[in-house]
């Protein structure tokens, strides 16, 4: 399958960096360009077929990229990658598969690109097939969730099924992760939280520390903490204190502001 990405950065050692780590990760995959202004990713995309991905960091030489969007059609996915965690929900309420913070690390990289494939299968489901990502992209917008919308869960001899929505959040502790729902029951799903943060949708569910992910509607109230942390006051209860680091606390606080 052709699979051509471009990347935009203004930082060419960042640049060269992302692109040798997409190559190693995957190698049939074609960087076909790198750019560093806004008006110059612009004037490509005007003027080319456009990308299957775009690798597009936030801050450039001549502007901040979101405005890309407002001068073409971009009809491609996005994973944005910049130092700043501040633009984050904003990112998301555009093409954006995922969104990492600098300095890239290889398992990020590959925990965006696995979310960007997991996606496509979802709407071309026979790999040989090249996708129509404008057709991807079309039905994420119209409200075609790509995302998880239920767990199979064992109680005794018997299965049954738990839809996400009910799912108030989801823990780690002893080697185990739980899920909450809003009824106060406990059920042990298999899946690490790592795995979870890219199957869940980032509108309803956000991972809000090492521990816990948990459902928007779940929230209560917030606490200022010491340090510039948050405490999360959730519905049910939690056990111990819910913590929100100081680095998660902005984008924590602007997602429920969205």
């Amino acid at each position: 399958m052709a699979f051509n990405v471009i990347i935009v950065e203004d930082e060419m050692h960042s640049a060269q960096m992302l692109e040798s780590m997409v190559n190693e990760l995957r190698p049939e995959w074609n960087v076909i360009d790198i750019f560093d202004s806004v008006e110059d990713t612009v004037n490509w995309l005007k003027n080319n077929e456009q990308p299957s991905l775009i690798f597009l960091d936030i801050q450039l030489s001549d502007g901040i990229s979101f405005s890309i969007f407002d001068k073409v059609e971009v009809d491609c996915g996005v994973i944005f990658t910049t130092a700043y965690d501040e633009y984050a929900v904003k990112a998301f309420k555009l093409n954006s598969v995922d969104y990492i913070l600098k300095p890239i690390k290889k398992d990020h990289l590959l925990t965006a690109i696995e979310k960007l494939e997991s996606i496509i299968k979802k709407f071309e489901p026979n790999p040989s097939e090249i996708p129509d990502y404008k057709d991807i992209l079309s039905g994420l917008k119209n409200g075609i969730n790509p995302f998880r919308k239920r767990f199979l869960v064992s109680k005794r001899d018997a299965f049954f099924s738990i839809p996400v929505t009910e799912v108030a959040y989801i823990y780690f502790e002893s080697k185990l992760t739980y899920a909450v729902t809003f009824d106060n029951k406990e059920h042990i799903i298999n899946f690490t939280l790592d795995k979870l943060e890219e199957e869940l949708d980032p509108s309803m569910f956000i991972r809000a520390n090492r521990q816990a992910i948990v459902n928007m509607n779940a929230i209560h109230s917030l606490e200022n903490y010491f340090g510039g942390k948050l405490i999360v006051k959730l519905l049910p209860q939690f056990d111990e204190k819910f913590v929100v680091s100081r680095a998660k606390a902005s984008i924590f606080k602007n997602w429920l502001d969205s």
